[in-house]
């Protein structure tokens, strides 16, 4: 179990170190803004939609290792989903960072997403790894309101 914990380690502080997907994206439709007020954690999330497809998604913004983590990884999950698909990997998200193992958690399907397991556990950090979530939900949604933890 250490060693699959190590790997999540290591995926997170990859993903935290090198964000995929960084930076504005200059051909966006849609975009929003979210904050975390406890922790400070500030994203902004870009789309390019296709349709009802997501050709293209950056983000960018400051933040812990677990928003930025979450945000990079998400971008690589939702990249050419539909937006039906795209809801779906969120409600498996959530429910990995808020339910407890076993109790209706979807681990699978989920891929690399599955390293925040353990953020359920830590429970001011659900709110670092899903706010990068909230925010693309609100930029799928045309929702012009800032995203708030609170």
């Amino acid at each position: 179990m250490s060693e699959l914990r190590e790997l999540y380690r290591e995926v997170l502080l990859d993903h935290y170190r090198r964000p995929r997907n960084f930076g504005p994206l200059p051909s966006a439709d849609r975009e929003a803004a979210g904050y975390n007020p406890l922790c400070g954690d500030q994203v902004k999330v870009y789309l390019e939609l296709d349709g009802d497809r997501l050709r293209e998604v950056g983000f960018e913004g400051s933040g812990c290792a677990i928003s930025t983590a979450s945000a990079s990884l998400m971008t690589e999950a939702v990249r050419g989903k539909t937006v039906d698909e795209v809801e779906e990997l969120f409600r498996g998200f959530h429910d990995l960072v808020t339910r407890e193992a076993g109790n209706g958690g979807r681990e699978e399907g989920l891929g690399k997403l599955a390293v925040f397991a353990g953020v359920r556990e830590f429970p001011v950090r659900v709110k670092c790894a899903t706010l990068p979530w909230h925010t693309l939900r609100a930029a799928l949604h045309g929702e012009a309101r800032q995203v708030s933890t609170e």
